[in-house]
């Protein structure tokens, strides 16, 4: 009879064949959307957006019937109420996200620099920050909802199951950053997950997590165009508070979360 842990889903490879089932069923969504585009009058990422919405419904409807998780324990596992995770734990995660926005932003800059991207990942980058509602609603709502829900909550919960703590992490990084299915969000996807997967591994909510990822792509949204045009003196002051911002982050939380080993919980 399997162990508990072996038979802990998902394993990596039912993540990467959930990952390729969530994608053709928003693929067929998006298709049946399209075809009634002629009245229902949607822009294209409008489209996107609902199809993300309904195909990520239905994939966790049967995800949460099949492994019978409530979706109360899906956001919060942990031991301290939500209410305290909210007060205690969001506000020192989000004094990484300007540090966090200034390294991707400077790595990708880099990228681009060495691999300039294609006309189709230009156009695609415009849309998603085109400043309309749909676009809006889409990077700094529902994906950090929906990603958090499938990425931390579903795949790193059963990675830690089965896998040694930080090989859970960097896999399930691994796998978010490889779903954009571009390069340059790839770096993103990986950065970002790994920081996202430790928070869910010491907190088991994904209040912060969403907080996190949301504040991150609004934080994006609004400021990178800034950043790019400010003088390199402003760029030096805003790097020196960032990183005192996100050491001062990084020491609350490391002390606030302690590691469940060391509160006399099951390893990961």
């Amino acid at each position: 009879m399997p162990s508990q842990k072996s038979a802990a889903f998902p394993s990596a490879t039912q993540a990467v064949l959930l990952f390729v089932a969530l994608f053709l069923v928003e693929l067929v969504v998006g298709a049946a959307l399209s075809d009634a585009n002629g009245w229902l009058d949607l822009s294209s990422m409008q489209i996107g957006v609902l199809a993300a919405v309904l195909g990520n419904g239905c994939v966790f409807a049967v995800l949460m019937h099949s492994q019978k998780l409530t979706y109360r324990a899906l956001f919060h596992q942990s031991q301290a109420s939500a209410g305290a995770t909210l007060l205690l734990v969001v506000p020192p995660a989000l004094l990484l996200v300007p540090a966090l926005l200034l390294t991707i932003t400077s790595a990708l800059n880099l990228m681009m620099r060495i691999l300039p991207p294609s006309a189709w990942e230009e156009a695609m980058f415009s849309r998603m920050a085109d400043g309309s509602v749909a676009a809006v609603l889409a990077v700094c709502v529902m994906a950090p909802l929906l990603e958090e829900m499938l990425f931390r909550g579903i795949v790193l919960r059963g990675f830690l199951q089965r896998y040694p703590r930080w090989q859970a992490i960097f896999m399930s990084a691994l796998l978010f950053g490889a779903a954009h299915m571009n390069i340059y969000q790839f770096v993103v996807g990986l950065v970002m997950g790994t920081v996202l997967g430790w928070l869910y591994e010491r907190t088991r909510s994904l209040i912060p997590c969403i907080a996190l990822h949301a504040a991150y792509n609004t934080t994006t949204l609004l400021l990178a165009d800034w950043l790019d045009a400010a003088s390199p003196s402003r760029l030096l002051w805003i790097a020196l508070l960032a990183l005192a911002a996100a050491a001062f982050g990084t020491l609350v939380l490391r002390a606030m979360l302690v590691p469940r080993t060391a509160r006399g919980g099951s390893s990961a």
